[in-house]
């Protein structure tokens, strides 16, 4: 751990091109930024090439770091980068996958199939943490993205605007898609994991068209 008094010197340090600075803030984020990774790919491998990529991206542009948001936020938004990037490369390969169903800038309205579990599944005692995430990463990568920055890493609205670049009403209007769209993966146990239909507060003409 560290104090914001800390990470801030450590920052500064390593603007200036000190490398033990930045590697003191590796250490201090890693496990959010591979956890991130993690949730999105759903795959140790990617994840650890995802999180490592970030890094490297962190490092060659915190001359550009401000501090005008958090520096959580900032990593935050290159993963999410990362991540997309990789799965855009991805999708270039003649190679068949889930991926292939979502279209190339992860629209909400891409179609995936329905990996919602059936009542043999449920049966069988399959693990609600592990059910949840495994509907998640079902869901379009745009919308993949905003669930696991709001329900699983915390973020506020407002820090998920910053991590994506997206107005606060696009944000919010986005994440009630999403909720539909992991509603309806669900299926019958949506109740049990606390998803519902109920839309998110939007202000007056943020909304997306």
């Amino acid at each position: 751990m560290a104090t914001p008094d800390e990470e801030r010197r450590w920052i500064d340090q390593a603007r200036r091109g000190d490398l033990a600075a930045f590697d003191r803030l590796v250490r201090l984020h890693e496990r959010t930024v591979h956890g991130t990774a993690w949730r999105l790919t759903g795959n140790a491998d990617d994840a650890s090439d995802i999180a490592q990529d970030a890094f490297v991206r962190a490092w060659n542009n915190l001359r550009h770091f401000r501090g005008e948001a958090k520096f959580s936020t900032w990593l935050h938004r290159i993963v999410t980068n990362a991540f997309l990037d990789d799965r855009k490369r991805r999708r270039a390969r003649p190679v068949r996958s889930l991926d292939d169903a979502v279209d190339p800038e992860g629209s909400m309205e891409a179609q995936v199939p329905d990996p919602a579990p059936g009542p043999e599944a449920l049966a069988e005692g399959v693990e609600r943490h592990a059910l949840l995430e495994s509907a998640i990463r079902s869901l379009p990568e745009g919308q993949r993205v905003l669930m696991v920055l709001f329900h699983q890493q915390g973020l506020a609205y407002d820090e998920i605007a910053e991590a994506t670049g997206l107005p606060m009403g696009t944000v919010k209007s986005r994440l009630n898609r999403a909720r539909l769209a992991l509603r309806d993966r669900l299926g019958p146990v949506a109740e049990l994991f606390g998803v519902d239909d109920r839309p998110t507060h939007e202000p007056p003409g943020e909304s997306d068209p």
